[in-house]
């Protein structure tokens, strides 16, 4: 049996899913077709629908990949800053700032167009449960008492809601670094 029948389907449903997102961060949402996708990489378009009945199952294969490559970026800016001793917090909203504003389809595919990925609750996919564990992690030590739970909540909406607001060109452009440096020290100070 060869790949487009079934057998060791895994790694190329990865294979079309990483597709997608190259395409969609290229030429936005729009443009990521199950056609374009099967020519893409050069395998029957069948295929691509049987792993991935409509575009939904699709944005959402992408966005469990981009949770998996979020929390990534935020553990080895965890593991940097744990060795530096700056703290945990400020390197991992750099790393979660930047993620989002470098791959912003992905982004939206994650946060925006897949309201069936569970954030903060478990059970839930493991890479959107990991993500939240390693804000979780990072904002452990200035819970002072607060659930550690409920302060990741937070952290996230706050990180989340900057990134929209930015993005959406609601915000002042001149006081993004300000916002920025709130966020790591100022609101989160121990109460």
């Amino acid at each position: 049996m060869s790949p487009a029948d079934g057998s060791d389907a895994a790694p190329e449903r990865e294979r079309v899913a990483l597709a997608a997102r190259e395409l969609a961060e290229a030429e936005g949402w729009a443009a990521v077709t199950h056609r374009r996708l099967a020519e893409r990489i050069g395998i029957d378009i069948e295929v691509v629908y049987r792993w991935f009945p409509d575009p939904a199952a699709l944005m959402s294969a992408v966005a469990v990949l981009g949770f998996a490559d979020l929390a990534a970026a935020l553990a080895a800016a965890r593991e940097t800053a744990a060795g530096g001793g700056h703290g945990e917090w400020p390197a991992v909203v750099t790393a979660y700032l930047d993620f989002a504003y470098a791959s912003p389809e992905v982004y939206d595919a994650m946060l925006a167009h897949t309201s069936d990925l569970t954030l903060g609750r478990d059970p839930g996919p493991g890479a959107p449960w990991a993500a939240f564990a390693e804000l979780r992690v990072a904002l452990a030590p200035l819970a002072a008492g607060r659930d550690p739970d409920t302060l990741a909540e937070v952290g996230w909406a706050l990180l989340h809601g900057t990134v929209m607001l930015t993005r959406g060109g609601r915000l002042r452009p001149d006081r993004q670094e300000q916002r920025e440096d709130m966020i790591v020290s100022g609101v989160f100070a121990n109460p």
